[in-house]
């Protein structure tokens, strides 16, 4: 199995870190027709309108189409790319999650923070940095993890989204259920 980790900006190597640990193949995707040859992409941290500038518009419409295709998972501001809405302020979005999201909706830099949340059914650690706040839930969209009433993981079809850094902490399993996402669409081909 080949995971491409988008290596524009962010922590795309501690990404890298936590596939490569989980057995996965990775690839740093830095043009787009990098896409090609993986099974999966993570969109990771960083600034989402960074990456939209970091992109251009053919490297925009390359992703778009690619996430359409295949198994992707987006963190903090991969998460908001992902998003059907982006507000504070509005922002164009991939629209594979049918998702709206509020950007820096905890507060700045310095009110970044590290909670427990739930992620199916048992507790997790979950590193907040400048997240995000998914506010409305698309009727197709699955919660796979609350911190406190908040959605923080969330899932539609092959599209898996975290207002959270899970790659920062030492819990695997937000990330295996990525992979897991990935191998069942390559069964079921």
């Amino acid at each position: 199995m080949k995971i491409g980790v988008l290596a524009l900006q962010g922590d795309f190597d501690a990404h890298r870190k936590r596939l490569e640990e989980l057995g996965a193949e990775v690839v740093l995707v830095k043009k787009p027709s990098q896409l090609d040859e993986i099974d999966g992409l993570i969109i990771p941290g960083g600034e989402s309108s960074t990456f939209l500038k970091l992109l251009g518009k053919t490297g925009f419409a390359e992703l778009k189409e690619f996430v359409r295709l295949k198994p992707t998972f987006g963190t903090c501001a991969g998460a908001i790319l992902l998003a059907k809405e982006v507000e504070n302020p509005a922002q164009t979005g991939l629209g594979a999650l049918d998702i709206g999201i509020r950007r820096n909706a905890y507060g700045r830099q310095l009110e970044s923070s590290i909670r427990e949340g739930i992620f199916r059914g048992t507790p997790i650690e979950m590193v907040f940095i400048r997240a995000p706040k998914i506010e409305r839930l698309g009727p197709e969209v699955e919660v796979l993890a609350t911190e406190g009433k908040d959605p923080v993981v969330v899932r539609q079809g092959k599209t898996m989204a975290a207002t959270f850094h899970p790659e920062l902490t030492d819990d695997t399993r937000v990330h295996q259920s990525f992979l897991d996402l990935v191998q069942n669409g390559k069964r079921h081909k």
